[in-house]
């Protein structure tokens, strides 16, 4: 199935609170029992580790706890109760409990080691990805309470971690893939994803169904190719069964819009992080 393409932004509203800029997913403000947002603007970095250097990585780890501070208060929850994986561009989905961590954010925990996404349908648990380009997609069934968190680059969109998460929701939830609502932070797109040939042949190798041959543009003839990561795990998503209404993309590049988003081939090794956050309240 191919999905239909939504206007631009039609699906998203920007906000300011207490000087913090971050954006929501319309259908996902209409649920009062949950809350949600992903980071906009340069001022928050949420990286907690850079280089080797001992002091940079206490200082990259407290802003990144300043910057989840600042986040939580505008949207409305807390801090303390952020669970975050350490993405390590796997297909790799682990449900979350509980808090292991009372009086900080559970940040970097051996328990969350190569995992890219989270499941859970405990309240208050403040499920966070980040991301410089990467895909993150927030995933809610309004129907068994359940949230999803989902890190995705281009490794992971070529294992399927969309697939893996609604595939879990399923069988450990009970949850209908009619039921699931997927929201699309913004990430780096089709128009500045460009791929030499072994990373190109990696996605035709995967992905040579028919339905997906117009995810792959040659733009310089046996040399470079544009790739459409969104648009593929948009396609994973109905094929397994989400509604097309249910699928929401932000419809921004995190490229094209540099001055608000993070992007790790504008910034390059002096990269920061955006965040996206969802909670049960």
């Amino acid at each position: 199935m191919n999905p239909e393409k939504s206007n631009d932004n039609a699906n998203i509203i920007i906000n300011k609170t207490n000087g913090v800029k971050y954006l929501q997913f319309k259908k996902l403000l209409k649920y009062e029992n949950i809350v949600h947002g992903y980071s906009l603007g340069t001022d928050l970095d949420f990286r907690t580790s850079y280089g080797n250097d001992n002091e940079k990585l206490v200082n990259k780890y407290r802003k990144s706890i300043e910057s989840y501070k600042k986040m939580c208060n505008a949207i409305g929850c807390d801090y303390i109760n952020i669970v975050k994986p350490n993405q390590k561009h796997t297909n790799c989905v682990k449900i979350v409990e509980s808090k292991i961590l009372k009086s900080e954010p559970d940040i970097n925990l051996p328990e969350y080691n190569n995992t890219d996404g989270l499941i859970t349908n405990k309240n208050k648990i403040v499920l966070a990805t980040t991301n410089a380009d990467c895909i993150l997609m927030l995933f809610y069934d309004p129907v068994k309470n359940v949230i999803a968190n989902v890190h995705s680059g281009w490794r992971g969109t070529l294992q399927k971690i969309a697939e893996v998460t609604v595939k879990k929701m399923m069988t450990d939830f009970d949850c209908k893939p009619s039921n699931i609502i997927c929201a699309i932070a913004p990430s780096i797109r089709k128009c500045h994803f460009e791929v030499k040939k072994d990373v190109k042949d990696l996605f035709q190798n995967e992905f040579d169904q028919e339905e997906f041959k117009f995810c792959i543009e040659e733009k310089i003839p046996n040399e470079k190719w544009n790739i459409d990561t969104v648009m593929i795990n948009k396609i994973l998503l109905l094929n397994l069964g989400l509604k097309p209404e249910n699928i929401l993309d932000s419809n921004m590049c995190s490229v094209c819009n540099h001055d608000l988003i993070h992007s790790y081939r504008v910034e390059k090794e002096k990269f920061a992080l955006n965040s996206a956050l969802i909670s049960l309240v």
